[in-house]
């Protein structure tokens, strides 16, 4: 029971310190299971986060379903899945009460858009961490840009880069056996 108690309360922490979705959830996501509790490698990290995208849903909830199936079970995922998601009924609950008389106030506007800077440094850095365990050859440099590009000039959704990556991956990494 405490085990569960402490994935609850590691989700919980990653839901209520994240503001901007998924993408801006990887640095506190990542400081809390890879580096703090140990619990996963950034590699695993990594993998349960490009197949979270590839489900329906909340992306960073079902990446902490996949860390707490991982520790305990079943009921693991479900007490992870719980404590990602509570901190944000309970914001959006409080914020619904006080903030429908005050949206159109210019310090509400300011706060958000200070909020939206802080999210794109929060994904820049995660980025800049993930880059140094997933770009490993040029292999990886060439998926990296392809997808880059695809994303920037297309909209196409992600599942499908995500896809046509591993199976880029999978090619890959048979070619290279193959040539040895």
């Amino acid at each position: 029971m405490k085990e569960l108690f402490e994935i609850f309360k590691a989700s919980f922490r990653v839901g209520i310190m994240t503001f901007g979705g998924g993408y801006a959830m990887l640095p506190i996501l990542q400081r809390e299971v890879v580096e703090s509790r140990k619990w996963v490698s950034e590699e695993e990290v990594l993998d349960y986060y490009a197949i979270g995208q590839c489900l329906p849903g909340i992306i960073m909830v079902n990446t902490m379903i996949f860390i707490g199936q991982k520790r305990r079970g079943t009921i693991g995922g479900i007490a992870a899945a719980l404590g990602t998601v509570c901190p944000a009924l309970i914001i959006i609950t409080v914020i619904a009460a006080l903030l429908s008389g005050f949206a159109d106030s210019e310090i509400v506007k300011n706060a958000f858009a200070g909020i939206r800077v802080c999210v794109c440094v929060l994904i820049f850095n995660a980025v800049a961490k993930l880059w140094k365990s997933s770009v490993i050859d040029w292999k990886c440099l060439l998926i990296f840009a392809a997808v880059a590009l695809g994303s920037l000039l297309t909209d196409i959704t992600p599942v499908i880069f995500v896809l046509v990556s591993a199976l880029t991956g999978i090619v890959l990494k048979c070619l290279e056996v193959k040539n040895k």
